[in-house]
């Protein structure tokens, strides 16, 4: 990543920053200050990896919403095979749409998978027959609903801690 025309090579992530995610993947409003107490270390050390792990974008802090009581009343997950050779144009062509919040490059029967929010069937429509399939370099298509969650937990912590026994709390 370069930054003011330096560029800076990406440390690996240590377990005080496993530790640190942890802690925001439970409660994503916790202040740098708790962070610090419970961990034992400084504030500026709190924040200064906080800004590190954003811009390598190990983590992004966000509010993780409920689309379905948002007033969206469609919502789903579109499985999308394409021809291999313009699956870089389809990616870029995808990207374009705000109502995609989602896009992962797959294994599989699909070759890409995108997750969708919109308000009606209508959208749905000129989403998938006017947008998606226009695009050069998409063979087909597979859309499913999602009618509700029934688990959507994100404090998975990191593939590092997951063999520590110590849980901070």
């Amino acid at each position: 990543m370069k930054k003011s025309g330096v560029s800076r090579k990406k440390k690996p992530i240590s377990r005080t920053d496993c530790q640190i995610i942890r802690l925001l993947q439970k409660d994503g409003r916790i202040s740098n200050t708790t962070i610090a107490e419970k961990l034992g270390i400084s504030e500026a050390t709190v924040r200064a990896r906080l800004k590190r792990l954003i811009e390598d974008q190990v983590i992004q802090i966000v509010a993780v919403s409920n689309p379905l009581k948002l007033g969206f009343e469609i919502v789903g997950v579109i499985n999308i095979q394409v021809d291999i050779k313009k699956a870089e144009n389809v990616i870029k062509e995808l990207k374009k749409f705000k109502e995609l919040w989602y896009i992962v490059v797959t294994t599989g029967s699909s070759d890409i998978n995108v997750e969708f929010n919109l308000r009606s069937l209508d959208e749905l429509h000129i989403l998938l027959l006017e947008k998606i399939n226009k695009i050069d370099g998409i063979i087909r298509t597979d859309t499913s609903l999602i009618m509700r969650f029934i688990k959507r937990q994100y404090d998975w912590g990191t593939a590092l801690d997951r063999d520590e026994t110590d849980q901070i709390g």
